[in-house]
Order: C-alpha cells, then structure tokens, then sequence
C-alpha cells in the first residue's frame, strides 16, 4: 500500500512553515535531523521552529533529559517532549503567547547501523497547543523502518515526522484521517507504525482501541494491541521476555466457553517446563478477517462491544492482520524467545488441516506446518461436543482425511497437540451464535451462558441488538 496522492511532504513542510500559529521545537535523536531538515529546505522556517537539537551523546542527553536505562524508549519520549515544550512555555509565552501555538517534537530512533544487524524502530512524538494559551494536545507513535539502507530509512523516517506534525495541525479533528495521512509519500513496504495515542484536550473523545483497530486495517501494522484499561500497548513491549498464550475468537459475545478455553489451556501450558517460572501474557486475538466479516469495512459499534466485553473480564486483545496461524507464530517468534501456545478448539484444528488455505504457499500444508511447529510450539485443543447425544470430540479422535493422517498422527505423537482435558463439561453446550439468537428473542437465559461482568454491560449498554426480556 503506498499513499501517493497526499500532499507530497515539502508541501506539507512549506505549508507549516508559512502558517503564523506554530512555533516550537524539534528534537532529534538517532537518525540524523531527518524532520527539521524538510522545514529548512521549504524555506520559511524561521517562523516555525524556535529551536532544533540532536543529543546524540548519551551523557549529554542524560544532562538534558535525565537519566535513563533505555534511550529508545517511550519513557525517553515523553522527556524530550515534556522538557522541550516546557521550555518553550517559560521562554516565549510572555513575548509571543498571545499569539502563537507552542509544540515540541521529538523522536528517538535506531537506524540500520554500520554492520547492519539491528532492529531498526523507534518513537516519535509531538506535544502542541492547539490554540494560543491552550492546554497541551500530544501524539505519540511507534515506528518500525523498513528500508534496507540506513539513508533509506532515515529519509522515510523525515517523511513521517512532517505527515505527523502535518497531520497534528491541520487533521487532528479527524484521527482517523489523521492516521491514513501518516502513508502519504509512503509505503507499508518502508514503514510500519505498530502504537499510536493520543492524548490531552483536544483528543478527550478518541476511543483508543479504533485507533488501533485502524492501524492494522490500514496495514501500518499486522498487530495492535490494548489492555483491559482500553490504553493502547506496544506490542514488542508487552511482548519482550514473556511466554505467550494466545486464543484467536469472535468473542461476539465473549463466553463462558471462552475464558474456560484459556484458563484450561493456561493450566496446563504453565507445567511446561520451558514455561515454569517466566512472565505469562494470555492473550484474546481477533483478526481482521474476522472483524471485516463479509464486507470491507469493520462495524465500529460491533468492535468495540466485543473489546468492552473482553475488558470487562480482564484480557489483553490482540488485532492482527495475520489469518494464518503460521503468520501469527512467526509474529509471536520475533518478538519473543521464549515459549509459545495457541489456544483452539476442535473445528479450528479441523480447519487448520484443510489444504486449501494453503494453495499460496509452494510448500502447501506441509510448509505452514513446518513454519507453525518449528520453535516447538504446542496448541492447546479444547473438546467438542454440539448436542447431549453426540460423542465428545477430541485430540485423540479427531477425524482427518486419509491422506492427511499419517501427518496428524506426527505431530500429535510429538506433543504439538495438548488435549484440554480439564474443560468444564456443561460449558461444551456453549456457542456464541446461540447466545446471539437468545439475546435476539429476548430469551433471558443467555445470561448464564456468558461471564457475569459480560451479562452486565450488554444489558447496560443494548450490545448486540439487546432490549429488555419480554413480561411473563
């Protein structure tokens, strides 16, 4: 995807440059004066920019900024800006408050260094006024540079810091446009921006979560992330160092079914003994394709009553642009060493052997297989029963085709299957469609099928068409 249409970047530049309210600071550290260098070639900076600086020595930068344990950091960040803009709070407010709009930005990034083996990623941020005298706005994103060359990577990086101070000026009343103009000059081949938030007065109303939701459908990231608080996550963060425990679903409702799914699979992937002792993350995934459902678009009511109901019972969501699953290891695997599960039940490891998702690979099934199990990761595979009469479902009898067993009978004898056998029986009659229809005909007995917070807020709420059980 590549945003070609937007104003191109020295016009964004020219056009700041010339408008009178703006003025402040850029602050750059890591990949050159790649931002301010774009206003100083417009021509016109010296109505923008009070002052620009790069602390590229750490002491110095400590000296500026306070100490700190990691440079490339959000926390990092937030001290730049939080230093710069003050600055020009106690500097220039008496001479020019009246009539100009304050912002700091900043960035602090690592670029393809000269051996050429680093992660090359970073934050960028910028903290503003929008109106003279006005409380503080901000924005703050994480970058990714994708380019192969440190000079690539360093004019991408100039790119998108204009798109944002662009953007933070004159689309700030729409955020998600906002965010599509990130693109502009651009290419989800050079540049993945995985976190964005907004913050302070003039973004009191964003619902954080579509912002998130929108830089994966956008493909400015295969992941976004948010917490049961509905703040927004970096991933590579919250994922750094931890063993990973990932359930994908609708939850449209989330289900008893569901969080018994997880806590079942959580059980037993903690007596693994590459797991004992380490950080856990349980996550709830949903992937695009699940939330576009038949259409393009994503319906933001439907998405975000899914994401209150999995606040409600504590999860951390995932958002990810990855339907496969080896798609979704492979993420995983990047961003973490240590161990890692996929939660599933049975129609889904029915599907998995189903080679007809896997017509794009040149390996075909085999190749997803071998790209899904190769750090030994193991899927938790919880039984199925639809009706009282029927058998239960297992691991252990699950019917795949003839040609298909010899490789089932693989991976189940090397453990890359782990039986859920610890679920709680009268969960099994569980599914999301039926409470669905319950809540449609207003059958008032679908509230036992969900977790108690979740019956709560869908009735609080009206989730999912929900109106009041019929008298008598």
């Amino acid at each position: 995807m590549t945003r070609e249409f937007g104003a191109d970047t020295h016009q964004k530049a020219l056009r700041i440059n010339l408008d009178p309210r703006w003025y402040g600071t850029i602050a750059e550290i890591g990949a050159g004066q790649e931002v301010v260098r774009w206003f100083f070639r417009a021509g016109g900076a010296a109505g923008t920019i009070a002052k620009s600086m790069s602390a590229y020595d750490m002491a110095v930068s400590d000296a500026v900024y306070g100490v700190t344990d990691r440079y490339v950091s959000m926390a990092r960040l937030q001290a730049m800006l939080d230093h710069e803009y003050q600055l020009n709070i106690d500097r220039l407010s008496d001479q020019r408050g009246d009539s100009s709009s304050f912002f700091a930005f900043a960035d602090t990034v690592v670029a393809r260094s000269f051996k050429g083996a680093n992660e090359c990623h970073g934050w960028m941020g910028v903290k503003f006024q929008a109106y003279p005298r006005d409380e503080p706005s901000q924005i703050v994103l994480h970058v990714r540079m994708l380019d192969g060359e440190a000079s690539l990577q360093q004019e991408a990086l100039g790119v998108v810091g204009v798109n944002l101070l662009h953007g933070a000026f004159f689309e700030r009343q729409e955020p998600e446009k906002l965010i599509e103009s990130l693109l502009d000059r651009l290419s989800t081949g050079r540049i993945e921006i995985d976190m964005i938030q907004f913050r302070g007065i003039e973004f009191r109303s964003v619902d954080h979560r579509l912002m998130a939701m929108k830089l994966v459908q956008l493909g400015l990231s295969g992941v976004a992330m948010f917490g049961p608080n509905r703040e927004v996550l970096q991933p590579s963060e919250v994922l750094r160092k931890k063993a990973v425990l990932v359930e994908r679903g609708s939850f449209r409702p989330t289900t008893l079914v569901n969080l018994d799914m997880l806590e079942c699979a959580l059980a037993k992937f903690e007596t693994d003994p590459a797991v004992a002792g380490r950080p856990v993350l349980p996550l709830m995934e949903l992937t695009m394709r699940n939330l576009r459902g038949e259409g393009p678009d994503v319906d933001r009511r439907d998405f975000l009553a899914r994401a209150e109901l999995l606040g409600a019972c504590g999860m951390t969501v995932m958002i990810s642009d990855y339907f496969e699953y080896y798609r979704l290891a492979a993420y995983l695997a990047w961003r973490t060493s240590e161990r890692i599960g996929i939660v599933m039940g049975i129609p889904s490891l029915l599907e998995l052997f189903d080679e007809r998702y896997y017509g794009q690979l040149p390996g075909g099934i085999l190749e997803s297989f071998g790209r899904l199990f190769k750090n030994d990761l193991k899927l938790y595979v919880y039984p199925l029963r639809r009706n009282e009469d029927d058998a239960l479902q297992t691991v252990d009898n699950l019917e795949v085709a003839d040609e298909l067993r010899p490789l089932y009978d693989y991976l189940a004898g090397r453990g890359s299957f782990v039986p859920l056998d610890n679920f709680t029986p009268e969960y099994l009659s569980i599914f999301s469609r039926d409470v669905l229809h319950r809540i449609a005909e207003r059958d008032s007995s679908w509230e036992k099928m969900v977790p108690p917070a979740a019956a709560e807020l869908i009735k609080q709420r009206s989730f999912f068409g929900y109106s009041k059980p019929r008298p008598g």
